[in-house]
């Protein structure tokens, strides 16, 4: 297994639009244009992580200012962490979430920020519920968490 970051491989922005769109649902094209500005290395946010095996994505997530919820101040977002689920249960989850707060932190950033339905599993990483957030277009309340970095 291994976790990239893709501002230093630009030449998976296609297949990691891709792979994200089949797992979001969000547009290719809306995925291109994050991963593309996280590749002109501008800004710290975006930023787009994958993590392969044997050359096959199996897992992945982003970096966003916000992942489509009313409280803006709220920020950065991780947003679409997702795993294969051949590929669940073995801790890649936590070890890309690491990896991302890691890295985020490297450039400065010490308070992360996600929504989620789940309420259990990212406690398991270091994140605290911080309060419900309305999501954009949606008509119930989702949870937001927080991952500050150890001082």
């Amino acid at each position: 297994m291994e976790i990239l970051k893709l501002r230093e491989h630009g030449k998976l922005l296609d297949k990691a639009s891709i792979w994200f769109h089949s797992k979001w649902g969000i547009p290719v094209e809306a995925y291109k244009e994050s991963i593309g500005e996280c590749l002109k290395n501008k800004e710290i946010v975006p930023q787009w992580y994958l993590v392969l095996e044997d050359k096959k994505i199996i897992g992945g997530a982003g970096v966003i200012e916000n992942d489509f919820h009313n409280r803006k101040d709220l920020s950065p977002n991780v947003c679409s962490l997702y795993v294969e689920e051949e590929h669940r249960c073995k801790g890649i989850a936590g070890k890309l979430l690491q990896y991302v707060c890691d890295d985020i932190n490297s450039m400065g950033i010490d308070t992360l920020y996600l929504i989620t339905d789940h309420t259990s599993f990212y406690e398991r990483y270091g994140w605290t519920f911080l309060c419900m957030v309305q999501g954009d277009g949606e008509p119930d309340k989702t949870r937001m968490y927080i991952h500050k970095k150890a001082k």
